[in-house]
Order: C-alpha cells, then sequence, then structure tokens
C-alpha cells in the first residue's frame, strides 16, 4: 500500500507522524487531519442543545447530549468524506489539490472505502440510538441530503446550498434530542446555519475556481464571479438575521448581545477576505469553527447571566 501524502492536508499532523502507516489512508480519507469539517457538522448541533439548555433547563443527563453529538460528527462527516471521494474520485484525479487524496491516487480502492464509510456510518447510528425517538426520526431525514450532494456540483451552481440542508440538520436533531419534539427556534437555526454555510463554502470553493471552470464542476464562487463578496457578505448578514430570530423565539433575553460575537466575526471576514488569495480563502474558511463557538459562548453568557 503506498503511504502517499495528499496535497491539500496539514503537513506534519498527527496522521502523518503518529498513526500506523496502514491506517494513514484511511485516516486521510476521512479528513482526520482537518477537524474543521467535523466541527462545522458539530457546531448547528450544539447551538440548538445550548439554547434548548438555557431557556427549558439543563439536567446533568443531558450533558450526554453534547458528548453524543461529538462523536457522531467526527464519525458522520468522515462517512460523508469517504462517500464525497468516492463519487468524486475521477473529477479529484483531474485537480491539482485533490487529485494526491487516498483514492484517486491508488492509496486504497473504492471498495475499502465503501467498507470505512459502512464502519463509520455504524458508530453514528449506535449514538443515535442512544436518542429519544423524535431525535432518531428527524436524524434519518437528513440522509436524502447526504446523498445528493455529492452530485449537485455537476447540475448545479448552488451545491453550496445542499451542503447547508445537509450540514445544518444537527440543529433540528439536537433540538428535538433535548426537548422532545421540533420547534421554531430549531427551524430558524437551521435556517441560519444554511446561509452561514453559502458564505463559508463558497470562501473555501474560491481555491478551486480555474480547475472547476476547467473540467465544468460548478460552485456559488464560480456563479457569484466579481461580485463573491458582495454575495458572501449578504449570506453572512442572513446568518445572523436568522439565528436573532431563533434565540429571540426560544425566548432568550437580549438575543441581539449573545449574537454580537458571531456577526463581529462574519464581518472579520468579510473585511479581510480577498477570493483570489487561496491562503487567505483557506485561512478564512477554518476560522468559522471560531465563529460558530462564539454563538455557543454568546448564548451561554446572556443564558446564564
Amino acid at each position: 500500500m503506498t503511504d502517499t501524502t495528499v496535497a491539500d492536508a496539514v503537513r506534519g499532523s498527527w496522521v502523518d507522524e503518529r498513526a500506523p502507516a496502514a491506517w494513514r489512508p484511511y485516516l486521510r480519507m476521512m479528513r482526520a487531519d482537518r477537524p474543521i469539517g467535523w466541527w462545522l457538522l458539530l457546531l448547528p448541533c450544539w447551538w440548538a442543545l445550548v439554547l434548548a439548555w438555557v431557556t427549558q433547563g439543563l439536567r446533568l443527563a443531558d450533558l450526554w447530549l453534547a458528548l453524543a453529538f461529538l462523536i457522531g460528527a467526527i464519525a458522520m462527516r468522515g462517512a460523508g468524506c469517504c462517500l464525497n471521494d468516492i463519487v468524486d474520485r475521477d473529477i479529484d484525479a483531474q485537480v491539482e489539490r485533490t487529485r494526491s487524496r487516498p483514492i484517486p491516487s491508488g492509496a486504497i480502492t473504492v471498495r475499502q472505502a465503501v467498507l470505512c464509510m459502512a464502519g463509520l456510518c455504524l458508530i453514528g447510528l449506535a449514538v443515535l440510538l442512544t436518542m429519544n425517538t423524535a431525535a432518531i426520526a428527524i436524524a434519518f431525514g437528513s440522509l436524502v441530503f447526504v446523498g445528493i450532494y455529492p452530485f449537485m456540483k455537476r447540475i448545479t451552481y448552488w451545491p453550496q446550498l445542499f451542503l447547508g440542508f445537509a450540514f445544518n440538520w444537527g440543529a433540528l436533531v439536537g433540538w428535538a434530542a433535548q426537548t422532545g419534539a421540533l420547534g421554531w427556534p430549531a427551524v430558524w437555526l437551521y435556517l441560519a446555519g444554511i446561509c452561514w454555510t453559502i458564505g463559508y463554502d463558497t470562501i473555501y470553493a474560491c481555491q478551486d475556481k480555474e480547475d472547476d471552470a476547467l473540467i465544468g464542476v460548478k460552485s456559488t464562487a464560480l456563479r457569484f464571479g466579481a461580485r463573491t463578496r458582495e454575495c458572501i457578505a449578504g449570506f453572512y448578514a442572513g446568518a445572523v438575521l436568522l439565528a436573532g430570530m431563533a434565540l429571540f423565539s426560544a425566548g432568550l433575553a437580549w438575543p441581539a448581545l449573545a449574537i454580537l460575537p458571531f456577526a463581529a466575526h462574519l464581518s472579520w471576514q468579510i473585511k479581510v477576505l480577498d477570493p483570489d488569495d487561496g491562503t487567505i480563502c483557506l485561512r478564512l474558511f477554518r476560522s468559522n469553527r471560531d465563529a460558530g463557538l462564539l454563538m455557543v459562548a454568546g448564548i451561554v453568557l446572556v443564558g446564564v447571566v
């Protein structure tokens, strides 16, 4: 088995330096050396959880949900990366940044990737089955968007929208896991997360604009063109307004104050953004972990105080 380092991976990560050699291609396919993916999947879950906790009360046993969503996010993000790499293996082979990924480089086979994905899905299912019936039922609804997302870049300039549908479903599941039912706060958070995802994933897609245009892959980065900064700013503004609606509908005191750190971080991103500088785009994309955590902190601080 060839131990090929992926071009867009983090250099000197624990995967390269400490993981057993036989595991490395699988860990690279799961993006285990790039935790930003599971953070972005996890954070909408935590938004909903902490909002339910501060407005409806927290029991000690409820803390398990925060850990359960963490485990589930890591497993399901890894499974999603496996699916994405299986579907995109021919496209990845044509893009400089992705041609060294495990499948197109020959480090692992498609069959091995499928088995890895199945194992990760079983971990996610085991975690999900510890939650209430409402959360389990709602969670299965996400499979529609998880299944169709990898194909969207072939047929629409809005694959980031479909990523938003899939990546923010945890807001609905998180609220239901804590309260036993859906509610308007969860719906508003879900919509806020979709706007946020379109913004940050457009920033990410700016890195591949030239390759995508050459091979016919579509993205919002190509769709927005010269108006990329303005369009991202609009979606970020929508994320802030919709998140504010979520906090207000949940009965949180001073929702505008709670949302302020999140809004300030997104404003900073727009100020710094250069859509033609891949290094800046990657740094800003990764900074969205901090943006999401600022939302969590804002809800907790306002809710407790």
